[in-house]
C-alpha cells in the first residue's frame, strides 16, 4: 500500500483527488492539508510514501516546503502538481532536487500511475513542461533587487521596505528601477509579474 499525504489549498479539487485516489486498491491517502507550512510537520507524523504538492500554496510554497521536506524526511518521495504556465516555478523546482511533476490538467488516470512511479523511485517528467522551464535562464536580479521585488509583490511601500531593510527610500527605488530594467519591464507590477513567472522570486 502507498500512503499518500495530499497537499492542496483549493477544497473541491482536494476532495476530488481524495476521491480519485480512493478508487485506487493499492494508494491510501493518510493525511491532508491546505497550506505549505504544515506538510512538514504533518508528513512526521503520519510517514507517507509520496506527498503530492501543489506549487501553489498559502504561508509556504510548495516548492519551498517540499524542499525541506526531502531533508526532514528523505524516504517520503515528493510529486510536485503544477500548471502549464508555470515553467519558472518548474525550473525552482527542478533546482530543489524534485524530479516528479504533473500537470495539474493531465487526465485522471495518470494521477494514481504518476504516484506509483513517483513512489518508486522514478522520474515523472512531462517533456513539454520541462523543455517549457528550461527557456528561463537563470534570474538577472541581485539577491538584494529579489528581496525589495519580493517585498514590493506583498504591496509594500518603498519606505516601508526601506525601514524593513535597513535601507535609504532613494535606495530601494534605485533596486526596483535595476529589476524593471533587468526584467523587460514596464513597471514595478509587470517585473513582479515577470519575475514571478520566471521563478526568480
Amino acid at each position: 500500500m502507498i500512503r499518500v499525504l495530499l497537499a492542496e489549498d483549493m477544497h473541491m479539487i482536494r476532495a476530488a483527488l481524495t476521491a480519485l485516489l480512493r478508487l485506487e486498491p493499492d494508494i491510501e491517502v493518510v493525511a491532508e492539508v491546505t497550506r505549505g507550512d504544515e506538510i512538514v510537520p504533518e508528513a512526521l507524523r503520519v510517514r507517507p510514501d509520496v506527498a503530492v504538492v501543489d506549487i501553489d500554496l498559502p504561508v509556504m510554497d510548495g516548492i519551498t516546503a517540499a524542499a525541506t521536506l526531502r531533508e526532514r524526511l528523505p524516504s517520503c518521495r515528493i510529486l510536485v502538481l503544477t500548471a502549464m504556465g508555470q515553467p519558472g516555478q518548474v525550473r525552482r523546482a527542478l533546482a530543489a532536487g524534485i524530479e516528479a511533476f504533473l500537470v495539474k490538467d493531465a487526465p485522471g488516470d495518470r494521477l494514481a500511475d504518476a504516484i506509483r512511479r513517483t513512489a518508486a523511485g522514478l522520474r515523472v517528467l512531462d517533456a513539454e513542461l520541462v523543455s517549457s522551464a528550461m527557456e528561463y535562464g537563470e534570474s538577472p536580479l541581485t539577491p538584494r533587487e529579489s528581496t525589495v521585488l519580493k517585498e514590493a509583490a506583498r504591496g509594500s511601500s518603498a519606505e516601508e521596505i526601506a525601514a524593513r531593510l535597513h535601507l535609504s527610500p532613494g535606495t530601494v527605488r534605485n533596486y526596483l528601477t535595476g529589476a524593471i530594467t533587468k526584467t523587460g519591464a514596464r513597471n514595478k507590477i509587470d517585473a513582479i509579474r515577470i519575475a514571478e513567472d520566471a521563478g526568480w522570486l
